[in-house]
């Protein structure tokens, strides 16, 4: 065992790179449905610190994974973070956050008070549970010394358990009905005008008695079939081609209009053809489709958008990002000048710019040493929170000065789950030592002090999301992520509620919460003796 650790610790990426693997490898183990998946990561990573205490990487290594990992979350859900703010479903998620870390850190003050707590190690169970490093750096400005950290290293693993065991119970007791995604696709309808009150009306005077989901993009007058716009004049007997996201929707369009007329448009592509192309070119990136003047001898438009596994609607302020899949109805001698328009390069899906990820998580670093201060507290910094931040901006602004802040959904992937891979085997395996030093010299007690705070911290956002305002798993589960603030959590969540909603829900609040757990361990002190 001996050279075991001598090898390991003389060879620390070794180490790291076999913390990941063996993680990830426990984190597949399914026991009656319930698995850790990336979780696992840190508690080997503990058990390696324990083991091999030379071999832990030096903690920039863990904060350049956290950066990583809230800078690709940020530019994923910006708009739906800012749209969130305003929104009724985004202030209900806030809110429901804001009550269990309130209630969390009244239970870590009364815990202090009846067991005999120093502040120091109140607050450090509060940040531990709440897996909040940056409120723990917060904690240990504000006091001077290092005894938060004894809470904080061992109410940690409780606040990545915890929720993860909370929310598996509460999926298996309430089996609640998760609609997985499948992966939308626009339909397509085919239907000949026969009501009278729409001959002579131009098309954008249609859509406006048609649902609002529902596009014509094409129409056949005799023999001919050309792109629809806004403008065009139609009249009796023309043939429309409208897109929908479902086929009842559709339905409706043809109760509204007149008689199906399948194959009318699509079987002759003469004069207009489908293309599907990849937006890879970044002159193209980041505008909008209206602004977009496609090329070529005929008039073309654009009929769908395909980002990820689901379509879009060819609306004109859809902005476009490296790997959508645009659909396009064209005559066929204008494609080779279409695709050189676009790019249509496959790599587009898993390219983006560094410079755009250097400056943002650069401005975000800086933004996160900057003292702001507080009446009546002193000054706080937002730490590597502060990456986040920008990354949030950036990702509902998306284009400045002809740069592209966003990053193609399958490289997102890549670079969240690095960075987070990166972080939890780094501090897993920094706070290995001291973990198993606190629960043999403390005991079982700041064990069950931790999990208490954790429960009340998880407790209140699941019931009343659940129960009292009648939320859908999913959104309740990445509240609870976003209230918790680790990655872990948000990774298995997505496990359990693979839907959008998830992440959405955790972007919405993770910053906000962010703040008022820094808010909460810096203010506290200045009242409390």
């Amino acid at each position: 065992m001996d050279t075991l650790r001598t090898v390991l610790e003389q060879q620390p990426l070794m180490a790291l790179f076999l913390t990941i693997a063996i993680g990830y490898l426990g984190g597949e183990l399914n026991l009656k449905g319930f698995s850790l998946g990336v979780g696992a990561v840190l508690f080997v990573a503990l058990a390696m610190g324990w083991f091999a205490p030379g071999a832990a990487p030096p903690p920039i290594l863990g904060t350049f994974g956290l950066a990583l990992f809230l800078y690709a979350v940020g530019v994923q859900y910006g708009r739906q973070f800012f749209a969130g703010l305003t929104s009724v479903s985004g202030l209900r998620a806030n809110f429901l956050g804001l009550t269990g870390i309130l209630f969390s850190g009244v239970v870590s003050l009364v815990i202090m008070n009846v067991m005999g707590l120093s502040l120091e190690h109140a607050l450090g169970l509060f940040a531990g549970s709440n897996t909040s490093t940056p409120a723990l750096q917060a904690a240990l400005a504000t006091f001077g010394n290092d005894d938060p950290a004894i809470g904080y290293s061992v109410a940690y693993p409780f606040g990545v358990a915890g929720p993860i065991l909370c929310l598996y119970l509460a999926f298996a007791i309430f089996k609640p009905k998760i609609e997985q995604p499948t992966g939308s696709r626009m339909e397509l309808l085919e239907v000949g005008l026969t009501q009278p009150e729409f001959f002579g009306k131009r098309v954008g005077e249609l859509m406006t008695a048609l649902p609002p989901q529902v596009q014509i993009v094409a129409l056949r007058r005799g023999d001919y079939n050309r792109p629809a716009s806004l403008t065009s004049v139609i009249a009796e007997n023309d043939v429309l081609l409208a897109v929908g996201p479902t086929r009842a929707v559709l339905d409706q369009v043809q109760t509204i209009l007149g008689q199906p007329a399948h194959g009318a448009i699509t079987a002759d592509r003469r004069d207009l053809d489908y293309l599907r192309v990849f937006a890879s070119r970044p002159t193209v990136i980041g505008r909008t489709l209206g602004a977009l003047a496609l090329p070529g001898d005929k008039r073309a438009i654009v009929a769908h958008v395909l980002r990820g596994d689901g379509d879009l609607q060819a609306r004109p302020d859809v902005v476009l990002e490296y790997g959508d899949r645009v659909g396009i109805l064209a005559n066929r001698t204008d494609f080779p000048e279409i695709r050189r328009f676009f790019g249509d390069s496959i790599k587009g899906t898993a390219e983006f710019s560094y410079i755009s990820i250097g400056l943002g998580v650069a401005l975000g670093m800086l933004i996160g040493v900057i003292p702001i201060p507080v009446p009546g507290v002193g000054t706080i910094a937002l730490g590597v929170s502060g990456v986040l931040i920008v990354a949030l901006i950036l990702g509902y602004v998306r284009r400045t000065a002809g740069l592209n802040w966003t990053i193609p959904l399958s490289a997102n992937l890549v670079v969240r789950n690095l960075g987070l891979t990166v972080f939890l085997a780094q501090v897993g395996m920094a706070s290995g030592p001291k973990f198993a030093l606190e629960v043999s010299s403390s005991g079982v007690l700041m064990l069950g002090l931790g999990a208490v705070v954790l429960l009340s911290l998880v407790l209140p956002p699941l019931v009343l999301g659940l129960f009292v305002f009648r939320r859908p798993f999913d959104e309740v589960a990445g509240i609870i992520s976003g209230a918790c603030g680790n990655p872990a959590i948000l990774a298995y969540a997505s496990r359990l509620a693979p839907t959008e909603a998830t992440d959405v829900c955790f972007a919405t609040i993770f910053p906000g919460m962010t703040i008022v757990k820094i808010l909460l361990v810096s203010i506290v002190p200045a009242f409390i003796s």
